[in-house]
């Protein structure tokens, strides 16, 4: 592009006004022009309007709240858009302005200097407001079942000691007639079925016990807030897989990770996309994420390698997926689990664990390779000589000879 050619905006965006400065590279130095607009659609098509007769090709602005997207999606099919965080471009305290905001984005850019911030295209956009509302009514869920339990504490009623899932079958059923007021613990225990009927006696003592009018309310509210939640829940899923329906050979292959499940095969193609073309490497992506070990160093010390904060769902979702996949038999990645486990405490082990997946679902989507089980890697000679060197150490230490340990009959040596 010719230098009198390169003319890029810098927006810092508010609420309600948008402060817009357009730097425009000259022989002796840049000129700047500067307006303000609304945040309404129509000041929007204005700033359009008026940034295609300034003749900008780039524009620059910060990722203010969610002030930014219909700034974003108002701009985005006549520009090339790019999105910083503002923690990455903030002004020097006492140095605030809006104008000089939008003119450092601008200067910024032209420099190479900007950070840019990762905007998927309208479709993944999307697909993750689908998967991140089921998300949030998964947690809100939650939130109810404590507070079902906390009402049957209430009652002296201990049901959630005994039963593992006080919203399932058996224990769905319990609730209703405990909400209408039933007191009688044979009437209760008629509603226990399958491998429950076995802990009847517990039972029994669990449901001595009887809710106030007041709580049997609140517990019959409670539970229809349940049932609202779950068909919410199954109406996003049911979208989630018409709109996905494309992708269900990506979607198929993601499920092979130990660990992944349809659930959340679908929220990692929502946060990556389906090719995770925006991330040049597995490690670029990792960092991206926020599964990589981080770095705070000074004066040639290492003070923390606390990960940075990055995607709070994906972190999340494989922390989720790390510890489902270590849990699983005769899988690369409960080997690798064991080995970190003596060197690093189970939920660094775990987080070891969710970089490697991390790694291994990049390669999935952008090269487009299946995910192979190879099972436990083999231990290296080296550390099994390590821990032989170790163990001789500790018998000589107790007294102990060694050395019939060592003979052939023993070890199978050759």
């Amino acid at each position: 592009m010719e230098l009198a050619n390169r003319v890029v905006a810098g927006i810092d965006v508010h609420k309600k006004m948008l402060a817009v400065v357009v730097r425009r590279e000259t022989a002796d130095k840049p000129e700047y022009e500067k307006r303000k607009f609304g945040t309404t659609h129509k000041e929007i098509l204005a700033l359009a309007a008026w940034l295609q007769h300034a003749q900008a090709k780039e524009v620059v602005m910060e990722s203010t709240a969610q002030y930014w997207r219909p700034v974003w999606y108002g701009l985005e099919a006549h520009f090339h858009l790019h999105l910083s965080h503002p923690l990455k471009t903030r002004a020097p305290r006492g140095r605030k302005r809006d104008f000089r905001d939008a003119q450092r984005l601008a200067d910024r850019w032209h420099s190479g200097d900007l950070e840019e911030s990762f905007v998927p295209g309208a479709e993944q956009r999307a697909w993750r407001w689908l998967t991140r509302t089921r998300v949030d009514l998964k947690r809100k869920m939650g939130v109810v079942r404590n507070q079902v339990e906390g009402l049957l504490e209430e009652g002296g009623i201990k049901v959630a000691a005994v039963v593992s899932d006080v919203f399932g079958v058996s224990g769905w059923a319990m609730l209703e007639r405990i909400a209408k007021g039933e007191a009688d613990v044979e009437a209760l225990l008629e509603e226990a079925r399958g491998a429950l009927r076995k802990k009847k006696p517990q039972l029994r003592e669990a449901l001595v016990g009887q809710l106030q009018p007041v709580y049997q309310l609140l517990l019959r509210q409670h539970m229809e807030q349940v049932k609202l939640l779950r068909q919410q829940v199954e109406e996003l899923s049911q979208q989630i897989a018409v709109a996905m329906k494309e992708h269900a050979l990506t979607l198929h292959r993601l499920t092979k990770v130990p660990g992944v499940d349809l659930g959340a095969a679908q929220d990692l193609l929502a946060e990556i996309g389906p090719k995770a073309v925006v991330f040049a490497t597995a490690d670029q992506f990792a960092s991206w994420v926020g599964v990589c070990p981080g770095s705070q160093e000074s004066a040639g010390v290492c003070y923390s390698r606390r990960c940075a904060k990055g995607n709070r769902y994906l972190r999340r979702l494989l922390c989720q997926i790390a510890w489902a996949a270590v849990h699983t038999k005769q899988t690369f990645f409960a080997g690798l689990f064991a080995r970190l486990l003596p060197k690093i405490e189970g939920k660094g082990a775990a987080w070891a664990v969710a970089h490697r997946i991390a790694k291994v679902i990049w390669r999935m989507l952008h090269e487009g390779v299946e995910y192979k089980e190879q099972g436990p890697a083999p231990a290296n000679p080296r550390t099994l000589t390590r821990k032989l060197r170790r163990l001789l150490q500790e018998f000589r230490r107790a007294g102990i000879d060694a050395k019939p340990l060592l003979e052939e009959p023993v070890l199978g040596a050759s």
